[in-house]
């Protein structure tokens, strides 16, 4: 079986007490048959730390971009693209709108979105979109911008039905994560149960958003096993149909020949 952790932070897990070091967290990984990591930066300066950090593994890839509660630090899209433009860099992000810490600033939040679909489009690589508190502005800009050009994914979904459809009608993918197992996540886990297997994505979010029954604990990939686990059950399928889904759907959004990965694993 091989399943993806289609979002991490995995530069900000823990090394201090947690984790030796990146290795221990994909070996950790591995055990519970989360065979890639997609790792996810939020500036372009912590892009250059993270790459570093992992160097160059064959069980991980990198996102590089600027989290919209990052932009008021230096950033030049330029640079961005030129980063991005990298084979091991497979897509643009994390990007996107969020109106719940920062209300003060929407139209700079909406044109450095804007230029990380534009950058997106020019290299034929999709976006992963992070929203709060914003979902109109979000799909205008996205249906404004042409994604559909480069695609897209939104991480970490926490809304209903009717904004899934409203993604999911030009031809956006939605990665589910921890929070379909939180006590208070009925309307999600309906969210769930309504968007089409070929369409869904995993992830943990890791450090942030630690499924059930690790509730209190930092997060980390090996956890995506939890999340199948309980989508598949939400679904009625296999958790074993679920991973191979879900696999070829990220090989799908980002562009990758998913075989030569399983035949990593062999």
């Amino acid at each position: 079986m091989f399943l993806i952790d289609s979002h991490c932070h995995i530069d900000n897990l823990n090394y201090k007490t947690l984790h030796l070091n990146v290795a221990d967290v994909v070996k950790k990984a591995r055990l519970h048959n989360v065979k890639l990591i997609l790792a996810v930066c939020t500036t372009l300066s912590s892009f250059y730390d993270m790459k570093a950090m992992i160097g160059c593994r064959d069980d991980v890839l990198f996102s590089c971009g600027i989290h919209p509660l990052n932009i008021n630090e230096p950033y030049d899209f330029a640079e961005m693209q030129l980063l991005a433009s990298e084979k091991s860099v497979v897509a643009l992000g994390e990007t996107g709108l969020d109106y719940y810490y920062q209300k003060d600033n929407k139209a700079q939040q909406q044109e450095v979105f804007r230029e990380h679909i534009r950058v997106g489009r020019a290299l034929k690589k999709p976006v992963i979109v992070h929203n709060r508190c914003a979902q109109e502005d979000t799909i205008v800009i996205l249906r404004n911008e042409n994604v559909s050009e480069c695609g897209g994914v939104l991480h970490c979904f926490n809304e209903d039905r009717i904004t899934a459809k409203k993604l999911l009608d030009i031809g956006f993918y939605i990665s589910f994560s921890g929070m379909v197992t939180f006590k208070n996540a009925e309307t999600l886990r309906e969210t769930v149960r309504y968007v089409p297997i070929d369409q869904l994505l995993l992830e943990t979010d890791s450090p942030y958003l630690t499924p059930v029954p690790y509730r209190g604990k930092e997060n980390q990939p090996a956890y995506v096993r939890h999340i199948a686990e309980f989508i598949a059950k939400l679904k009625g399928v296999s958790l074993i149909n679920l991973a191979k889904v879900t696999t070829e759907n990220f090989g799908r959004l980002f562009n990758l020949d998913m075989q030569h990965y399983l035949d990593l694993d062999t």
